[in-house]
């Protein structure tokens, strides 16, 4: 796999090479790179550990290599990236290491250009067609974006129509995922590919997962699921952002226009899911594997699968008022997001999301209080519907706490999230250091397992970061963060069914990380003073 690796890396930097030396006066070339690793002390970190726990340390790290290239109406980029933890091969040869891939690869072309005198048609200001892997990113990324905080990222196989007019943008975009091309295949069933290789049943045991079965949670275990019965029950803390299962398509419409200081964009996403049936993997003595099946296991198998749809949309205004040098700048944010149709599981939707906050900047200094509720299922009033609104994909570790508690891939409370919090940084050309408090606690009522109801409060969050830009192209990046979570938070984070069980969690847990990244710019040359 390395001779592999070496040889395709090899060849693609032939390819740059001779490329860069015969267009470079001709085409506009790029070539950057980059190099991120970050060492993480964890105590604690996504959930809560057990009172006797020791802290987990690791280096992770990705190296990419960004391609561009524009020549008339006609952009081009590539993205490669490895991705992986230090020590997690063998330091000769790893037959089963096959992290490098492409994180991006796309060509954008030009259709409408007034500003390019050579094309004749002046119907838009600017109209261009992108098409391939690519990563998807609106306004601060709070429902789309490319999560870049995760060594992997986030990115899209998709189209996506740009047109900018009069001040104002409009893109429509459009996905479709299938899992082969396979000769004989008669339909578009399509199982998530992004499925683990082994998980823990319900007897707790780590087995490989089962061949054509998403299972319904990570761990599998009995707390989560019926292990008498056979018959799978959803976790307290489920997925999201596509964790266990990921879209079969989407269409998406992003529209904005800035008025003076005044920005306004509204967001329409459409994403659709395979429809399943609830199934298990397993026996009794052996244990269960619950999940959904999404392919048909027999021809008598008459489900119907075509897709359920969700619908997400909504309006984001953004203005600023005055000055940071003089009295001082003020910036207010303000958004409102509603889901609709059915979710993942064909329950119908009905959720909602809501933002506001406002920023205080004056000169170096910026201060933000602000207010976060994404809508969740009330247990002692149950509507019906699914009330849990999804953040979609874009970034929760930029909102709900650097410590990925909320809405990240540790799952979130089915009674969903208020979120006050208050911001301070100080920040100058090289300097940055920011404080982010966070007061965390449910939306709608949860149960234990004996029926009773769980305080809302879930806990509160601290978050330092301190970022120092040494040079052009190495930054250096220190973090610590603590949670002092309430006994409610192993119940909302679907931990502990019992008492006893929740006193087994640490209620305080840490986590600090140092991060360098070093992002290379291959044909930037410094510039030279002229001597008078």
């Amino acid at each position: 796999m390395y001779k592999n690796v070496l040889k395709h890396c090899t060849l693609f930097a032939i390819i740059v090479f001779l490329a860069c030396c015969s267009f470079v006066t001709q085409a506009q070339i790029t070539l950057t790179g980059q190099l991120r690793t970050r060492a993480e002390d964890r105590n604690g970190y996504a959930n809560l550990v057990a009172n006797d726990s020791k802290d987990g340390g690791f280096i992770s790290q990705r190296t990419r290599l960004n391609f561009g290239y524009k020549w008339d109406r006609l952009t081009f980029g590539v993205s490669v990236q490895d991705i992986r933890v230090w020590g997690g091969d063998a330091s000769s040869i790893s037959t089963t290491d096959n992290r490098l891939f492409l994180h991006e690869g796309w060509a954008e072309l030009t259709l409408f250009n007034k500003a390019d005198t050579t094309i004749g048609a002046k119907l838009f200001d600017l109209m261009t067609l992108k098409i391939g892997r690519q990563e998807l990113i609106y306004d601060d990324s709070r429902l789309i974006g490319n999560l870049d905080w995760l060594q992997q990222a986030r990115h899209h196989d998709m189209a996506l129509l740009k047109t900018m007019h009069h001040g104002w943008q409009v893109d429509l975009g459009y996905a479709f995922n299938q899992n082969t091309d396979a000769v004989g295949v008669t339909n578009t069933d399509y199982v998530p590919g992004n499925i683990p290789l082994t998980l823990k049943n319900s007897l707790g045991v780590l087995v490989a997962a089962p061949a054509g079965l998403v299972p319904l949670a990570a761990g599998g275990s009995a707390a989560n699921n019926s292990s008498k019965t056979g018959t799978p029950v959803y976790a307290n803390a489920p997925s999201t952002n596509g964790a266990t299962q990921d879209y079969k398509s989407f269409t998406s419409l992003y529209i904005s226009k800035k008025f003076n200081q005044t920005k306004f964009s509204a967001l329409f996403f459409n994403d659709n899911f395979g429809k399943y049936r609830l199934d298990s993997a397993g026996s009794a003595a052996t244990g269960y594997v619950y999940g959904r099946r999404f392919v048909p296991s027999g021809t008598t198998d008459t489900y119907d699968y075509s897709s359920v749809h969700r619908y997400t949309y909504g309006l984001m205004v953004n203005h600023t008022l005055g000055n940071a040098s003089d009295f001082g700048k003020f910036a207010l944010q303000a958004a409102y997001y509603q889901q609709s149709g059915v979710d993942r599981d064909n329950i119908s939707l009905d959720a909602y999301h809501y933002t506001v906050a406002l920023t205080y900047q004056k000169g170096n200094w910026s201060f933000t209080p602000g207010y976060d509720v994404l809508s969740g299922n009330d247990a002692v009033n149950p509507s019906g519907k699914d009330n849990r609104f999804d953040p979609l994909y874009g970034t929760p570790h930029k909102f709900w706490g650097y410590m990925d508690y909320f809405y990240a891939g540790s799952g979130s409370p089915a009674g969903g999230l208020n979120n006050p919090y208050f911001k301070i940084k100080y920040a100058t050309n090289t300097l940055s250091v920011g404080l982010d408090i966070h007061s965390f606690s449910l939306n709608k009522d949860m149960k234990k397992a004996d029926g009773t109801v769980i305080d809302k409060s879930l806990g509160k969050e601290g978050d330092l970061v301190i970022n120092y830009t040494m040079n052009k192209f190495t930054n250096i990046e220190f973090g610590y963060s603590i949670m002092k979570a309430t006994d409610s938070m192993p119940f909302a984070k679907g931990q502990a069914t019992t008492d006893a069980v929740a006193a087994t969690f640490n209620k305080s847990a840490n986590w600090a990380y140092v991060m360098f990244k070093f992002t290379p710019d291959f044909f930037y040359s410094k510039p030279v003073a002229i001597k008078q």
